[in-house]
């Protein structure tokens, strides 16, 4: 598989044309704090999630008068982008609309991935421009899948998310389909601090979109962590399959089809509406080798 490397002083990154998808991030001290994609769990290891996040009812949606179909998260992941930088500590790579994208999402688009290290930091930023006369409907996720346990040696039974504001509102289950559960749940978060534990993820994803926090740290109190920053980006899910050794923290704008949506999907909760010639921007960051915050 071809990759792209990128580099600081302290964090290399590798990421795959395919699905603009990261593929490793290492330490100076090549300690990897990426989920490898074993296949007997989950293949993925960062997918970028584009037009859609999570599954549509049937797989399809509405537009006007008629109907098209997509996979859960979309087609971005599965795509291959274009590289249109690369240097040590940048990589930019680009999808642009096509006959296949334009066939289950009928819209021009040109989305570019943009990697870059400074320092202990990784930032990824997707930019989302509209080359068109008419809106762009969209949502964008990201999707990253952490090592669980972080490779600092600490049991994984004690690794806990910090957010950096209180989390009192409920949270979200999909049901068999994938699709949103209409009824909200007691947060399992206790002020700020969620107790990591396979059982958060019997009913698969832990979704929260009335999310207070932008940022949040993961890891051991007492040994280095991982900060995740999110600031544009207004929902959250976390997920794994239990036995796995990875913990998604994946930010969101947009979620699945709520059960029972059959509207218009320029309608649906969570898609944002991009005027004609304008961009919006998605980003976040990973900053490894972090003490935990007070």
């Amino acid at each position: 598989m071809d990759t792209i490397e990128i580099r600081s002083a302290a964090l290399s990154a590798t990421i795959s044309p395919g699905g603009a998808e990261l593929q490793s991030l290492r330490d100076a001290a090549g300690r990897d704090f990426l989920w490898g994609g074993d296949p007997a769990f989950w293949t993925g290891r960062a997918p970028i999630l584009f037009p859609i996040v999570g599954a549509l009812a049937n797989d399809s949606y509405q537009l006007g008068s008629h109907r098209f179909s997509l996979p859960r998260h979309g087609f971005a992941r599965r795509s291959r982008f274009a590289p249109v930088v690369q240097q040590d500590g940048e990589a930019v790579f680009r999808l642009t609309d096509s006959p296949p994208t334009r066939a289950a999402y009928p819209f021009p688009f040109v989305l570019e991935i943009r990697f870059a290290t400074d320092d202990a930091t990784l930032s990824i930023e997707a930019t989302l421009t509209n080359p068109g006369d008419a809106p762009l409907p969209a949502s964008f996720g990201f999707h990253p899948a952490l090592r669980w346990p972080l490779p600092y040696g600490a049991p994984r039974a004690e690794h806990v998310l910090l957010f950096d504001k209180a989390e009192p509102e409920p949270v979200r289950r999909l049901d068999e389909a994938g699709l949103l559960r209409p009824v909200a749940l007691p947060s399992p978060i206790e002020r700020r601090t969620l107790k990591l534990d396979d059982g958060l993820f019997t009913d698969d994803a832990l979704i929260l979109d009335r999310l207070h926090s932008r940022s949040l740290w993961y890891g051991v109190p007492g040994t280095p962590g991982v900060a995740v920053r999110f600031p544009d980006m207004p929902a959250l899910g976390l997920w794994m399959k239990p036995g796995a050794d990875y913990l998604c923290i994946e930010p969101w704008q947009g979620h699945a089809d709520p059960e029972g949506f059959a509207g218009d999907f320029r309608e649906k909760p969570g898609v944002v509406a991009i005027p004609p010639q304008q961009s919006r921007r998605f980003a976040m960051s990973i900053t490894v080798g972090v003490d935990a915050p007070a």
